[in-house]
């Protein structure tokens, strides 16, 4: 299961291109968001085919990136290049160790991506987000809500679609009481976005209380 996400995803940018040309729905208002926070440093984690990397850039932040498939990074990266932007993008399993430091960024995005396996991954990624995060830094995620007839579940909440352009991929469906406990470190707000399938998280880091 883990082998077939990133190879599966390659194809399809490497097929398709872009394939998501458009920014989520509610970027505008996380940008507005960060630039109260005075985020500059921004990590856009799963970044696919670079359509928040392009846009968080023009909005004047310093972005990097990560994504399993090396087609989508060189989308990016051509992307970036072609406006004189520049960052740092890698090839990588988010389900594993990120390859940034501790408190490298002061924001992460990541949209329609990190439910894409079983929650205890899930569960070790965002101890990760949480990693590379700075000292109350903002998060903005978007994830799947709701599983479709036909799905074949495969472990507690996790189904496969059987059907369609994310065939095979394992999806992870949340409940808004479920993603605010998952995210507990997290001063977070949630909604849900317009098309009624996917939930929104904006959280800000607690701080730590000393043991």
């Amino acid at each position: 299961m883990g082998e077939q996400q990133p190879n599966q995803w390659d194809d399809i940018f490497r097929r398709e291109g872009e394939v998501f040309p458009e920014i989520q729905e509610d970027m505008p208002k996380v940008v507005e968001a960060l630039k109260k926070e005075g985020v500059k440093d921004v990590l856009d984690l799963a970044c696919g085919a670079g359509r928040h990397s392009v846009y968080l850039a023009e909005q004047g932040f310093n972005v990097s990136g990560i994504d399993a498939s090396p087609s989508g990074i060189d989308i990016t990266k051509s992307r970036l290049e072609a406006e004189s932007f520049q960052g740092d993008f890698r090839v990588g399993n988010i389900y594993e160790q990120l390859p940034f430091a501790d408190g490298s960024f002061q924001a992460i995005v990541s949209t329609q991506a990190m439910h894409h396996n079983t929650i205890e991954k899930i569960r070790m990624l965002i101890k990760e987000m949480e990693r590379v995060l700075a000292p109350n830094g903002v998060l903005f995620i978007t994830v799947s809500k709701e599983q479709k007839p036909g799905d074949q579940e495969i472990a507690p909440k996790t189904f496969v679609p059987t059907s369609g352009g994310e065939k095979g991929l394992p999806h992870y469906y949340f409940g808004e009481d479920g993603l605010a406990e998952e995210f507990g470190d997290f001063d977070a707000r949630i909604w849900e976005e317009s098309d009624g399938r996917h939930l929104c998280l904006l959280g800000k880091l607690k701080e730590k209380k000393d043991e």
